[in-house]
C-alpha cells in the first residue's frame, strides 16, 4: 500500500472523532443549562431565611405624655370710645401707651361729654387731636387690657374625654418661647364640625407682664400633661414586639447566650418614643427586636460562591449571622428628658 492510500484511509477517522467531541460538548452545555434551570426553579420555590436583630438597652429616667393644642392670644377686655353727637375735641388727657385706671378721664368734648375709662388698661390708640371737629359716633380713643389674655382651643372628639375644666396646662408662646402656667377655665360642649370630626371649644386665661413681650395675635401652644412616671426603667418603643393578643414582649438571649427567647413585659406610661417598663426588665438589660427578614435564593448563593461572595447585581456583599446586631441609636424623649439607646453598628 502506498503512503497516499494510507493517508486517505485515515482522514475519515479523524473527522468522526471531531464530530463526537462536538456532540459531547453540546450535550455537556445542554446538561449544564438544564441543571441551572432546575436550580433556578428550585430556588424560586424554596429560599433560605435569615433573621437579623437590632439591640437596645433599658435605662432609668422620667417619662410623661401630654395633649397639645394650638391657638392664638386674644384680648379679654378692650373698648373703643365714641361720641354721642357732633362736637369739637377740647382736651385730651392721655397719650398712647399710658396706663390708666377705671374712671380715669381720657378726653373732653365741646358738647359736654367727658370720656372716662371703664376698666384698668393701656391706651392703645388715640384717633383724634385737640380742636378736631368730629361727627357723631366717631372712634376717639381705644383702651385695652394687655395684662389679661385668653386662648381659645379646639378639642376634637377623640381628645375631649381626656380634657376637663380645671386641668392644669402650660401656655407657650411660639415666637418667644415664654411659658405661663394656667388651667382649663371652661369648655363649650356644643360642638362644631369640620368634615366628619366634631370639635369642642376650650378657654384658657393667662396673666402677663410688659417684660414678657407677648401680645394679642401671637401663636401659642397649650400643653395639658397627662400620665407621668419618674425615676423608672424605660425602653425605646422600637424595641417592643407584640403577640396576637397585643401583649408586649422583647427578645433576649438565654443564659448560654446562644438561643433567642421571648420575654413577656408589662408596660406603663408611653410618650410615643419611650415607654415605662413596669415588670419583666431591669435597668441595663440588653434586649432585641427583629430588624428584617431577608431571602437569599439558592441560585444567588451559588453565584455568590462562584464570584467570591459578591452579589450578582453589583451590590455589596451581605454578612448574615444568627447573632444579634447592635443597631440602636440615641434618642430624645418628648417631655421627659433624654435616654440613650444602644450605639454602634
Amino acid at each position: 500500500m502506498s503512503e497516499t492510500a494510507a493517508y486517505t484511509s485515515a482522514k475519515p477517522g479523524r473527522k468522526k472523532k471531531r464530530h463526537l467531541v462536538r456532540r459531547f460538548i453540546l450535550w455537556l452545555v445542554l446538561l449544564l443549562m438544564i441543571a441551572l434551570g432546575g436550580l433556578y426553579a428550585y430556588s424560586r420555590l424554596k429560599s433560605e431565611y435569615t433573621v437579623n436583630y437590632d439591640a437596645y438597652t433599658t435605662s432609668r429616667g422620667s417619662i410623661s405624655n401630654s395633649l397639645s393644642f394650638s391657638g392664638a392670644l386674644q384680648l379679654v377686655t378692650s373698648s373703643t370710645y365714641t361720641n354721642a353727637s357732633s362736637a369739637t375735641v377740647r382736651s385730651i388727657y392721655v397719650a398712647e401707651g399710658d396706663k390708666v385706671s377705671k374712671n380715669t378721664r381720657l378726653m373732653r368734648l365741646s358738647n359736654g361729654e367727658t370720656i372716662k375709662a371703664d376698666f384698668d388698661g393701656t391706651v392703645n390708640t388715640v384717633s383724634v387731636k385737640v380742636d378736631d371737629d368730629v361727627a357723631a359716633n366717631t372712634n376717639l380713643i381705644q383702651i385695652a387690657d394687655f395684662s389679661h389674655l385668653k386662648i381659645t382651643i379646639r378639642i376634637d372628639e377623640y381628645d375631649i374625654g381626656a380634657v376637663h375644666v380645671g386641668d392644669a396646662c402650660i401656655v407657650t408662646a411660639t415666637a418667644t418661647e415664654k411659658s405661663f402656667s394656667s388651667s382649663i377655665s371652661s369648655i363649650n360642649y356644643i360642638s362644631s364640625s369640620q368634615g366628619n370630626v366634631a370639635y369642642y371649644t376650650g378657654t384658657v386665661y393667662i396673666d402677663v407682664r410688659p417684660e414678657d413681650a407677648v401680645y394679642p395675635g401671637m401663636q401659642v401652644t397649650v400643653t395639658i400633661p397627662q400620665e407621668q412616671a419618674e425615676n423608672v426603667v424605660i425602653l425605646k418603643m422600637d424595641a417592643l414586639s407584640f403577640t396576637d393578643q397585643n401583649t408586649a414582649f422583647v427578645y433576649k438571649l438565654d443564659s448560654d447566650g446562644t438561643t433567642m427567647i421571648e420575654k413577656p413585659i408589662t408596660v406603663g406610661v408611653s410618650n410615643g418614643n419611650y415607654v415605662e417598663i413596669k415588670e419583666g426588665l431591669s435597668e441595663g438589660e440588653e434586649v432585641y427586636v427583629v430588624a428584617k427578614a431577608k431571602t437569599t435564593s439558592a441560585l444567588t448563593s451559588v453565584f455568590s460562591n462562584l464570584f467570591g461572595g459578591q452579589q450578582i447585581n453589583g451590590g455589596r456583599g451581605t454578612r448574615n449571622s444568627n447573632r444579634p446586631s447592635n443597631n440602636g441609636s440615641y434618642g430624645t424623649m418628648n417631655n421627659g428628658g433624654s435616654a440613650p439607646g444602644r450605639g454602634g453598628n
